[in-house]
């Protein structure tokens, strides 16, 4: 079931989606060659705890998986696409790509640090953040699917207005990524957010007829991702059980923000 969240709601999640991208700014500036997954993780969850969040990814269980999620960032380096755990930590080395994708429940202790218009709320609200990083100096070849797959994001979040289909999301990302000669990942989608980490709709980053039917609204909370290869779109899951990577061990790039949909437009929570 799709949700729209009321004025409250949204001058929350407004609140926990500037604080997430604070958070994901910072933890950008630590890569470096020679930094461990291990230390932003560290950082993470200290930023989070710092601002009275909740990191939402870790613990957290997929509908399909009786495994808990062991990190609250996501450090998915290379071929990896996403959610690869930052435990056991690994070392970043110079030349490599890595995507920082992290959730926050905002705030973590509700019912007793938050009442707004004089309502209180028992819950935090949920926001959802990626960006992708280089580790050092890079190639041009990767600097363009780092840069197209950042591009491709913004194509995507022009797309949201009031009276829009959800389909001209996917549409544009997948044209603009298609002329740029990369592919987007089609088994992995981005999402409503807000009530909880993962809600209805889902949103696929390509073109799908049946979305078409499916009319934004204001209040509605998305989070848009892309997922972007340098080669083949498909995908394999790592003997880990966790880290998504690309089937022909090509280059990922991964970007993300969380954006409310306005009485006439759009605003991004997670603007970093």
């Amino acid at each position: 079931m799709i949700t729209i969240k009321n004025e409250n709601e949204i001058e929350i999640l407004r609140q926990g989606g500037k604080f997430l991208a604070q958070i994901i700014k910072k933890l950008a500036t630590e890569v470096k060659p020679g930094v461990t997954t291990g230390h932003l993780e560290k950082m993470a969850c200290v930023l989070i705890k710092q601002v009275n969040g909740r990191p939402s990814f870790k613990n957290y269980q997929a509908n399909n998986s009786s495994i808990l999620f062991p990190t609250a960032l996501c450090t998915s380096i290379n071929n990896e696409i996403v959610h690869s755990p930052s435990l056991p930590s690994r070392k970043l080395k110079l030349g490599d790509i890595v995507s920082l994708d992290l959730g926050m429940e905002y705030p973590a202790n509700a019912s007793q640090n938050i009442n707004l218009s004089n309502k209180s709320i028992k819950n935090g609200y949920y926001t959802d953040v990626a960006i992708t990083v280089p580790v050092g100096k890079i190639s041009k070849e990767i600097e363009k699917l780092i840069k197209v797959t950042r591009k491709a994001l913004q194509l995507g979040v022009k797309q949201i207005r009031p009276g829009n289909s959800l389909n001209s999301i996917g549409k544009a990302i997948e044209k603009y990524v298609n002329e740029q000669g990369f592919s987007v990942v089609r088994e992995l989608v981005g999402h409503g957010v807000g009530y909880a980490v993962h809600e209805d709709p889902q949103i696929p980053n390509y073109e799908m007829a049946k979305n078409d039917k499916i009319i934004l609204q204001s209040g509605m909370v998305l989070a848009i991702e892309p997922m972007v290869n340098a080669g083949d779109w498909r995908i394999q899951t790592d003997k880990n059980d966790f880290s998504i990577l690309t089937v022909d061990n090509s280059l990922s790039a991964h970007f993300e923000q969380t954006v409310l949909i306005t009485k006439n437009s759009y605003e991004i929570l997670t603007k970093f």
